[in-house]
């Protein structure tokens, strides 16, 4: 399924992969890969039916710009799946193949034109407008341990907001629901609302009403049992607060 959004093709391929596309034929990607959603290895959950996209083999290579926002969103096959070969690709600085327990490519060794930026970039980039947004748990917040340590400490990643096609789209990336995206304008807000290690999706429904922007998509839950959620009561939780919502699920 595609999401049509002020002229925008939306599609969420699984996992944090979301393609956008402009009217124009512009293509980016947010987070592509990892689980095998690419690959057509990635298996429904067991359960009932959980609304996550099947895998297939995906080698688009139509990218114009794909943004990484932190180490476990970064695969490498992924990115090379989806990047045209003359691709610009945005990595948040704190991505280090080195600290990564799988079989990645380094980001320096990517065939792209490789850009890193730390969470308060501003990128121009062919007439699409890139910004960096912060992205971490709160060592005090609700998805710290009883250490205070957290999955994803300040520093670790980021989230994007894209200007494209003459709107927008945010996608916070793995994060707590921050003050500072209350503060994002956006058309379109990508929504994680996986719970467990990032916002869940009662705190996600309060940072859609917050910023209220025109449609909010979820994405990034029912991949693999720690992202378990509720999208439709998601669904009915934003709906109920006056935002348009729509679930991109097969």
């Amino acid at each position: 399924m595609t999401v049509r959004h002020d002229g925008l093709q939306v599609s969420w391929l699984g996992y944090a992969t979301v393609r956008v596309e402009t009217p124009g034929g512009f293509v980016a990607y947010l987070d592509p890969g990892r689980y095998g959603t690419l690959t057509g290895e990635w298996t429904p959950l067991a359960g009932e039916p959980n609304g996550h996209p099947p895998s297939r083999e995906y080698d688009a290579r139509d990218g114009d710009l794909v943004c990484v926002t932190h180490d476990h969103h970064y695969d490498s096959d992924g990115v090379e799946r989806v990047a045209s070969e003359d691709a610009t690709v945005v990595v948040y600085e704190g991505v280090d193949a080195d600290r990564i327990d799988r079989d990645v490519t380094p980001v320096a060794d990517l065939p792209y034109d490789v850009r890193r930026v730390d969470d308060e970039a501003r990128l121009a980039l062919d007439g699409v407008d890139v910004r960096s947004v912060p992205a971490h748990n709160e060592p005090d917040g609700p998805h710290s341990r009883p250490d205070g340590s957290v999955s994803h400490p300040p520093g670790f990643g980021c989230g994007f907001r894209l200007a494209l096609g003459g709107t927008s789209v945010f996608w916070p990336g793995d994060t707590d629901a921050l003050p500072v995206h209350e503060a994002v304008e956006t058309s379109l807000l990508v929504a994680n609302i996986a719970g467990s290690v990032v916002m869940d999706r009662h705190e996600a429904a309060d940072l859609a009403e917050a910023m209220d922007p025109d449609l909010v998509l979820p994405v990034h839950y029912n991949t693999i049992d720690l992202l378990r959620a509720d999208s439709a009561a998601f669904a009915a939780d934003v709906a109920g607060r006056g935002v348009p919502v729509v679930l991109d699920e097969r």
